[in-house]
């Protein structure tokens, strides 16, 4: 089966949020963003998702989730090369992201860790830094 990624019809938040929900990831603010997220299909179903806060040149990289069935498979890895790609044409020239659980895998998609507060003023603002991800989290920075 073939699989799709493009950008998320408003009818797929609840599945999105449902992904979300089952992988133990924060979903506050997803809504507000739907509009800057990529989902991918197959055969219609939705079966991973990433999402992009924009702040001015600064870009935070959220919710990048795969189905249980579907991880492993470069999925995930698709869905993060097309979001930066999509980033980087709207105009992003750095993008941050919080990860409790896949440092290693950011890693090896060019991004490094950094100290929370290097991260940019306008991206700390935002609710994936004040309230859902915790101060344990790795924040991570690339140049795109």
């Amino acid at each position: 089966m073939t699989t799709e990624i493009a950008e998320a019809r408003p009818d797929e938040l609840e599945t999105v949020l449902a992904l979300l929900t089952e992988a133990s990831l924060p979903r506050e603010g997803v809504a507000e963003h739907f509009r800057d997220f990529l989902v991918a299909r197959e055969g219609g179903q939705v079966t991973g998702a990433v999402g992009m806060e924009r702040y001015g040149e600064s870009v935070l990289l959220r919710s990048l989730v795969v189905a249980p069935a579907r991880r492993g498979e470069g999925l995930g890895r698709a869905l993060a090369e097309r979001l930066l790609d999509q980033a980087r044409r709207r105009g992003g020239r750095q993008i941050f992201l919080l990860t409790e659980t896949a440092p290693n895998f950011f890693a090896r998609l060019g991004f490094r860790r950094i100290a929370r507060d290097e991260a940019d003023a306008a991206v700390q603002v935002s609710p994936e830094f004040r309230t859902c991800c915790p101060q344990s989290a790795v924040c991570m920075r690339r140049e795109i």
